[in-house]
């Protein structure tokens, strides 16, 4: 009889779990850990009611990355981390995840899952409030006081929901203030009652009520919060002022599935506060308030960006882009320290063009003027300088032995071939033979197409480079095989 009981507990829990809300609360940002009890002091039926008392009490939030984040540590003989903070963005993930939890057995080793937990929740980076869910039948608990209380001097909150056999003692001791939100002990059958207190306790822990700048410039602002209103019984008020002038007080009101404004017209350099109240016949909430200082005034061009080098053209780019201050824009360009100026005339939303037709390895100065609406300019000039043009390199290489009989040596014939362009003459360097074994090397002029070379070492390298007026092409080598031996040329 009480295994059709169990079975029809479990069939009745997945039932609930697959009806995932389609929306579920936005007003939170932190790390919630549960601290599951599953030794083999819970029996298989008190197990399945915490699992599924947990899951219940989850499914409101909006998961992941700033929003809530929900792990899952088993408490067994050994800790058993079912899933971490990071696994699951969404309630469909969590619900299944949280149906296919088993239970451990074996003992209770809550200081050893402690341990784990305090890794989990305090050795990150990520700054938001923390709360250890401990759920347990509280039956030899084990020396937990000293655990939970690192826990709490590092900002974790602990909460925990016992059986009525539990030691109430102990968790009294370990659970963090107040205790009539934060320590719950019940009968496992009437668990569920427990649900709603437990979640505004969770709730008030991890509220996100914060109002922030998203986006600052000179003369604005975005405000950004996160929505705990619906847009047809309530509305946001909101007001801000100058910090040194607040007798000026602007004030705005919001529909109630706002959540962000955009300050306009503001100074720059300027402090400000902003206060943000939402407004419901439901609720009482808390005014936010931010401090932001604007940025100082900036005019364009306020920066000057070269891209896109090359021989004949170099990409000049600026900023800010300033639609409303602005009428247009003239780039002027000329080689230096040649006087003649060449100019180009953009509308106010170009902040990039390409000038082109420029002369390589040259300097330039290159100037971008504004002309603001109120008439006035403002004008800021950089150096730039193409890149050289790319010297033709040699064409062909190549080596022939020559037997001279009369001196009863080897030569070697090279020859090659170059574009004439600016050529300048021939740069040649090989290996002699000799008992340093040392390189050598000669200049030919441009006319010359080839040259015999004698001594060389064994396995030489020959290389040509050509030379032109601004510099040494690419040139090729080859590897110079001789024969040592004389007579093997008959």
């Amino acid at each position: 009889m009480k295994s059709v009981f169990l079975h029809y507990v479990f069939f009745w829990v997945t039932l609930q779990l697959i009806a995932v809300p389609a929306t579920v609360l936005n007003c939170c940002e932190g790390d919630i850990l549960l601290l599951l009890d599953s030794s083999g002091s819970i029996a298989n039926y008190e197990f399945s009611r915490l699992s599924f008392f947990a899951t219940d009490l989850l499914r409101p939030f909006s998961l992941g990355r700033g929003h809530v984040r929900v792990g899952l540590l088993q408490v067994g003989t050994d800790p058993h981390l079912e899933f971490g903070l990071d696994v699951h963005s969404n309630q469909e993930s969590l619900q299944s995840a949280m149906q296919g939890i088993r239970q451990l057995k074996g003992d209770t080793n809550t200081e050893a899952a402690l341990g784990v937990a305090r890794e989990l929740l305090t050795e990150t980076d990520v700054k938001v409030p923390k709360i250890l869910l401990w759920l347990t039948d509280g039956v030899q608990p084990g020396d937990v006081d000293r655990p939970m209380s690192e826990l709490k001097m590092r900002g974790v909150s602990v909460l925990i929901v016992s059986t009525v056999h539990g030691n109430y003692q102990v968790l009294k001791r370990v659970v963090t203030p107040p205790l009539d939100s934060h320590l719950y002990s019940v009968d496992i059958d009437n668990i569920d009652i427990i649900t709603e207190d437990l979640r505004k306790a969770m709730i008030e822990i991890i509220r996100a009520e914060r109002l922030r700048v998203v986006d600052l410039t000179s003369h604005s602002a975005v405000l950004q919060w996160r929505p705990v209103l619906s847009e047809n019984s309530s509305y946001y008020e909101l007001w801000y002022k100058s910090v040194s002038k607040p007798g000026r007080e602007i004030r705005r009101t919001l529909t109630g599935d706002s959540s962000r404004a955009e300050l306009k017209n503001l100074q720059p350099d300027t402090t400000y506060t902003a206060s943000l109240r939402p407004e419901s016949n439901q609720a009482v909430f808390n005014t936010l308030t931010v401090t932001f200082t604007t940025f100082p005034d900036v005019l364009s061009p306020a920066v000057v960006h070269l891209s896109d080098h090359g021989p004949h053209q170099i990409r000049v780019s600026w900023g800010p882009l300033q639609l409303a201050r602005v009428q247009q824009y003239t780039v002027e360009y000329g080689a230096i320290p040649s006087s003649h100026v060449r100019t180009v005339t953009l509308p106010r939303h170009k902040n990039s063009t390409l000038l082109t037709g420029l002369e390589p390895g040259t300097q330039y100065l290159v100037t971008v003027t504004a002309l603001q609406v109120d008439g006035k300019e403002r004008a800021m000039s950089v150096r730039a300088c193409t890149l050289a043009e790319a010297l033709p390199a040699l064409i062909d290489l190549q080596l022939e032995p020559v037997k001279r009989r009369d001196l009863g040596v080897e030569e070697m014939q090279v020859k090659w071939q170059a574009s004439q362009g600016g050529l300048r003459g021939y740069w040649i360097k090989w290996e002699t033979e000799n008992p340093h074994s040392t390189t050598s090397s000669m200049y030919l002029p441009p006319s010359s197409r080839s040259t015999q070379l004698t001594h060389l070492a064994p396995n030489s390298r020959v290389c040509v480079s050509p030379i032109y007026s601004s510099g040494r092409g690419d040139g090729l080598c080859c590897t110079a095989t001789t024969h040592r031996d004389s007579r093997q040329w008959g």
